[in-house]
């Protein structure tokens, strides 16, 4: 009897666990992850005050000017999906001459980073490899471009596609992309195409463990053709330190143009046919200790044709920012434009200016 109610009970169990897997293999899946979108920007907007006489076109002396602007206003729509899948749209609302602010895409590109790797593939109107990762080094986007942006040189976004990659906690990290390579406001150009390649590997590590943190060795290299034919080439050395307190740089660009580039002054820097160009900038950040106040300093050299002179304009910037809160930063500081020479734009003959300025994020 006992041998009976064993095999009885033995039969019993089995049948439920045969009904309790059946009912498992039967639920439905469990629903992938809900994407999650978020929206946020960054606007950047100023007091300027010319510290010198304006000339005006026909060398009219139009005393100093001053005024109130919005220099940049970026909302950024990002999505994040299953699979490793993220999507960005920014919208870049800028000033355009004395009319009312334009409205324009900054960014719009697709983004897939597969499981367990160290690479990202994006495609789209996307960022450049140099100019995105000099400005989070720098941080000071709020004052204006970097060298080789005001010069005409470079762009930072572009409709093409990319593979950003880092590795070893962003020891080494670096871009490469397959642009159209008229920047991201220049239209789509021709058949013709620009690569573009960075590569920075921290060879120190500093208590900045970010993509830019540590002292760094950083390349940059663009080879492509204008539209209709012509050398556009960029070569970029730099090295850096950066830590929590500080930041210091130096950069060296060699520039080759057939079409001489405009900067964003409006300058034509002379350039001239096959001209081969040199930048020299250097900056540096010091974060005052125990304090929200930080000191800023930068000289850009802007060289359009080595081989003709004289035709060299020099910048230097320098200011001191108050971190009002996280969503806050003030800036008052003095962008001062040298030249060598008049340059040929003569309403750009005096670029001597005083600056309050300010970054708010959202």
């Amino acid at each position: 009897m006992h041998v009976r109610h064993l095999l009885t009970l033995a039969a019993a169990v089995a049948a439920s666990a045969t009904s309790v897997s059946t009912l498992e293999a039967q639920a439905p899946a469990a629903p992938p992850p809900a994407p999650q979108v978020t929206v946020s920007g960054v606007v950047y907007g100023q007091y300027q005050y010319d510290l010198k006489d304006s000339v005006g076109a026909a060398g009219v002396n139009l005393g100093k000017q001053n005024q109130f602007s919005i220099k940049r206003a970026y909302v950024n729509v990002i999505g994040r999906f299953a699979g490793g899948l993220q999507t960005r749209i920014t919208a870049d609302i800028a000033p355009s001459g004395t009319t009312n602010q334009i409205f324009r895409l900054k960014y719009a590109y697709a983004a897939w980073t597969p499981e367990g790797s160290s690479l990202t593939y994006k495609l789209g109107l996307l960022h450049t490899p140099w100019l995105d990762w000099e400005e989070a080094l720098w941080d000071y986007r709020m004052q204006g471009t970097m060298a080789t942006e005001r010069g005409g040189y470079t762009t930072s976004a572009d409709f093409g596609a990319g593979i950003d990659g880092k590795w070893n906690n962003d020891q080494v990290n670096g871009q490469l992309t397959l642009v159209n390579g008229e920047g991201y406001s220049g239209g789509t150009g021709d058949k013709r195409k620009d690569v573009q390649l960075r590569l920075s590997v921290r060879v120190m590590n500093t208590d900045d463990a970010s993509r830019v943190g540590g002292l760094r060795l950083s390349g940059y290299a663009g080879i492509g053709k204008v539209t209709g034919g012509g050398d556009r080439n960029r070569f970029i050395g730099l090295a850096s330190y950066r830590s929590k307190q500080f930041t210091l740089a130096g950069e060296f660009a060699s520039t080759k143009d057939t079409v001489s580039p405009v900067g964003a002054d409006s300058l034509n820097l002379g350039g001239g046919p096959s001209a081969t160009g040199r930048i020299l900038s250097a900056f540096g950040v010091v974060h005052l200790p125990d304090s929200k106040v930080s000191a800023i300093a930068r000289v850009d050299v802007i060289d359009p044709n080595t081989s003709t002179s004289p035709n060299k304009l020099t910048r230097f910037i320098g200011g001191v920012s108050y971190q009002v809160n996280a969503n806050l930063r003030m800036l008052a500081d003095v962008d001062l434009l040298s030249f060598e020479a008049t340059p040929r734009n003569q309403t750009t003959a005096t670029r001597q200016q005083g600056l309050v300025q300010m970054q708010f994020t959202f």
